[in-house]
């Protein structure tokens, strides 16, 4: 705590603050509403946009008026629900202090954040007992809470938190615990397929639910409606997991936005088991990122020679190049040679109609030069709708021109959305999962991107970083003539 820090923020409103989560408001803006209008939150602020308070003030108008409307709605639908890496951040947290209570001899977690939901409503956590009034005792020395639901044999309580999502404890007894963990895990629309199941409370474990009802198991992730709408080829369980990995694609480093060197990079990626790389910083229209001129470019390739021979690594030159308005990328097809794997990504101009953005799009996969389409749709979860973009059309135009498409791990975009993945494999498409990292702490983020992988049933193979050394070098050889750097 810093007091005067505290002393300044009694005499700002609470909601003052909350002003500042909408897009192209700055302080300068917030302080005229409030001088102007009294408004000190986002409630007043929808009021007064209601009565076009906001388009006759000075330095606002009709347009900006629009855009903070739709913002107002954006929040208002993200209000209450959490990034799966904060949920997860939470999770551990419960987990561990309930853990520690005497009666408890089963915990993990259960619901969305089990199946690897990108979002989370509801963090909800099973725990099983050897009693239940002794659990109610424990527990209620660690958290405040309501009791939701009571039988015999189960209890699930909501804890009261300051958190965004509701965070609810399952509870059952040891010999029930399989049973409630396959009822919690699966989507409601999964779950519904299986109403003839048994409700025996003796099962060992999930496999056993499945053979009692003569289905073949289902990995959490999977367990969603799309799950019985899918090719029969298509629900094989993914076998996707980190040590699949052997290719650290799409990376960032001081270069650009990076934090850390290009050999800081490298070295903790070495560590985390990842064995060649391709560095991909941002190019030169990406001037927000400290994006690459042509000069500087030439610099960065003769790092890239001189920390690959220090660490004794293959690491391949890559740039993350903006798909410009028209679909051309961002360097002169005769200096895309320097590049030995490049990644087209949308990072500006986001209001073209869907036909123009899936029509640039398309021309940037139809370049010779693109290998992987990254953050295909643009959008920032809690933050950001996807742009309009026909995805089924993108898709195809990457199976035809024999472009992968990226899964991108980051937890703010976990971008192909999941449910893409099942028509992408049907196609044939080739697939990438990277952290796009700027930090050495990023190069976790894997786990997030594996998540969305699985629910839509990625094997291995279908993963061009899961590729040994050799198979990557071919992939990158598939369309021209490359000499590899």
């Amino acid at each position: 705590e810093v007091k005067d820090y505290e002393e300044l923020l009694k005499n700002v409103p609470p909601g003052l603050l909350e002003l500042l989560k909408i897009k192209g408001m700055g302080v300068k803006k917030i302080k005229v509403l409030y001088e102007s209008l009294g408004i000190d939150n986002i409630d007043k602020l929808s009021e007064a946009c209601a009565e076009n308070k906001i388009a006759e003030l000075s330095g606002f108008g009709a347009k900006t008026q629009e855009k903070i409307e739709a913002e107002i709605v954006r929040i208002k639908k993200a209000t209450g629900f959490m990034l799966i890496n904060a949920a997860e951040q939470i999770a551990e947290e419960i987990i561990s202090n309930i853990s520690e209570l005497e009666t408890v001899s089963q915990i993990c977690t259960t619901g969305d954040l089990r199946r690897g939901v990108e979002i989370a409503s509801r963090i909800e956590i099973l725990v099983s007992f050897t009693s239940k009034e002794k659990l109610e005792k424990e527990l209620d020395k660690l958290y405040n809470y309501k009791e939701l639901s009571e039988s015999n044999s189960k209890i699930s309580f909501q804890l009261k938190t300051n958190y965004d999502a509701v965070i609810i404890i399952h509870a059952c007894r040891t010999n029930e615990f399989a049973q409630t963990l396959f009822e919690t895990t699966g989507a409601k629309e999964f779950l519904n397929n299986f109403n003839k199941l048994t409700t025996g409370s003796n099962f060992k474990s999930e496999e056993k639910i499945f053979e009692e009802i003569n289905f073949p198991y289902v990995i959490p992730e999977m367990r969603e409606e799309i799950y019985f709408q899918a090719a029969e080829n298509l629900r094989q369980n993914s076998k996707l997991s980190i040590t699949n990995f052997q290719g650290f694609l799409h990376f960032h480093t001081t270069y650009s936005d990076g934090v850390n060197s290009l050999e800081e990079m490298v070295t903790a990626a070495l560590d985390f088991g990842y064995n060649y790389f391709a560095v991909c910083d941002h190019s030169k229209s990406a001037f927000y990122a400290n994006g690459l001129s042509e000069e500087r470019i030439l610099l960065q390739k003769n790092e890239v020679k001189e920390i690959s021979r220090k660490l004794n690594v293959k690491i391949f030159h890559g740039i993350e190049s903006d798909i410009l308005k028209d679909g051309s990328l961002d360097y002169p097809d005769e200096f895309m040679s320097n590049f030995d794997f490049v990644v087209a990504s949308i990072h500006s101009i986001f209001n073209l109609s869907e036909e123009d953005m899936t029509n640039r799009i398309i021309k940037s996969i139809e370049n010779i030069n693109t290998d992987l389409l990254g953050h295909p749709t643009g959008r920032l979860l809690l933050e950001r709708d996807p742009y309009k973009i026909n995805i089924e059309k993108v898709i195809d135009a990457c199976v035809e021109n024999d472009v992968a498409i990226e899964i991108n791990s980051n937890a703010r975009r976990l971008d192909l959305y999941w449910e893409n993945i099942y028509y992408a494999r049907e196609k044939g498409c080739r697939f990438s999962i990277n952290q796009d990292a700027h930090t050495i702490d990023g190069i976790n983020d894997l786990k997030y991107g594996i998540k969305i992988g699985r629910k839509g049933g990625l094997q291995p193979e279908e993963v061009i970083n899961c590729y040994n050394l050799e198979k990557y070098k071919h992939f990158l050889k598939r369309k021209i003539n490359r000499e590899l750097n």
